[in-house]
Parts: C-alpha cells; sequence; structure tokens
C-alpha cells in the first residue's frame, strides 16, 4: 500500500504548486481552494493568509518526476 503524501503541484500550479498539490492530496479540485483561500484573504487579512502561502511554500516539498 503507498503512502499518500502531500506535495506541491509541477501540473496544476499558477504560483508554487500549493493549492494544486493539496486539491490532489485531499480530492478536490484546486480552483475551488484557491477561491476558499481567495475569501477568506480578502475578510481576514491579507498578511495571514500571504504568511500562510509562504510557509506553506516553503515547508511543503515539490512534486518529483
Amino acid at each position: 500500500m503507498e503512502t499518500k503524501r502531500l506535495y506541491r503541484s509541477r501540473h496544476n500550479h499558477i504560483l508554487a504548486g500549493v493549492f494544486g498539490g493539496l486539491g490532489q492530496y485531499l480530492g478536490v479540485d484546486a480552483v475551488l481552494l484557491r477561491l476558499i483561500w481567495l475569501f477568506v484573504v480578502v475578510f481576514t487579512g491579507f498578511i495571514p493568509g500571504i504568511i500562510f502561502y509562504l510557509f506553506a511554500m516553503l515547508v511543503i516539498p515539490k512534486e518529483t518526476e
């Protein structure tokens, strides 16, 4: 049995592939995750959302080929 791992997507990305990889991991469309993130960032403040994205970009490894 293969272990499910979270990676930044190489194929489904706009900036760094964070939501593409998260969508693959959770089995949901990355566009939906991006819209939810945008909604949360707009209504709670831009700085925490940007910090979250940058942190995820640094912590989540890039998908291997």
